[in-house]
């Protein structure tokens, strides 16, 4: 019978720098680890074996909504559609791409850098993919024939670009110190989203400044639970809690990373719910 072998799990200090997680103390894998056993890490419990399914089952989910909303009659040939198609690709690539990254990270340093190079990759353009059916359905009607309109998709593009700080921050993680090269990363991720969300924030705000409510501006409540998802995935990524209040007690379950995963995943599925309100309310 054919039997498969997994190296033996490795402590931080077992490990170079460059894998070391705040406050995750074991279950690292081989840094040298062939693809093979990359793949049958999976399936055996790491570090990262959460981060992997947390990410890989989702990506299946948003490849079904795809699939769902491509399959309805006449989407392809309404332009209308268009903008959400745009926003389901990058939808479906980002948690597979982070799925890759986590699952052949430990190949070696180098692969390490290129697998969350293109993870960041694939989360640049999810935050632009975002931009166009907020452009498409989510605008103010007072927006609508101003500057920023006109410029909200170009600015976008433009500012996905601010992710590759987030991947230089990788590659340069050996000269930089730590906290810069979080900074770098965390600024990378939040700048594009709080320009993405413009659109919602001006809408919220004019419901809270307005005394009789907001009618056609307002909100709807997938927004609000998009918007809260996005701020504790943000908290997540920078805080490292709850692994820094007790390192080596969340090293397979419970970890900030795996934590900001799932709150990325919720996030994602309610703003895509609310894109759909917004496309069906504006559609006139």
């Amino acid at each position: 019978m054919l039997s498969l072998k997994l190296p033996p799990l490795l402590r931080i200090h077992q490990v170079p720098e460059v894998f070391w997680e705040d406050g995750i103390m074991s279950g690292y894998s081989h840094p040298t680890s062939s693809a093979l056993d990359c793949v049958l890490s999976s399936f055996q419990m790491t570090n990262e074996t959460v981060n992997i399914w947390t990410h890989f089952l989702p990506t299946w989910y948003f490849l079904w909504c795809l699939l769902v909303l491509a399959g309805g009659p006449g989407f392809e040939d309404e332009l209308y559609h268009w903008p959400l198609l745009v926003f389901m690709l990058p939808t479906c690539l980002y948690p597979f791409a982070s799925c890759c990254a986590h699952t052949f990270s430990s190949m070696s340093p180098q692969a390490h850098h290129m697998c969350y190079f293109l993870d960041y990759g694939a989360v640049s353009l999810y935050s632009l993919g975002c931009a166009f059916p907020y452009a498409a359905y989510s605008m103010p009607a007072s927006w609508l024939h101003g500057y920023l309109y006109q410029l909200f998709v170009p600015a976008a593009a433009l500012n996905s670009v601010c992710t590759s700080l987030s991947c230089y921050s990788w590659w340069a993680l050996s000269a930089l110190p730590f906290l810069t090269s979080k900074a770098l990363r965390t600024a990378a991720f939040t700048y594009p989203f709080l320009f993405d969300s413009l659109p919602l924030f001006y809408r919220l705000g004019l419901c809270w400044a307005r005394a009789h409510g907001c009618g056609q501006e307002a909100l709807n409540s997938n927004h609000g639970y998009h918007l809260l998802c996005a701020l504790l995935t943000g908290l997540l990524f920078a805080a490292r809690l709850p692994e820094r209040l007790a390192p080596g007690r969340f090293d397979y379950i419970g970890h900030s990373h795996q934590l900001f995963h799932i709150c990325a995943v919720l996030g994602t599925h309610f703003q895509l719910e609310a894109v759909l309100a917004d496309m069906r309310s504006s559609r006139a």
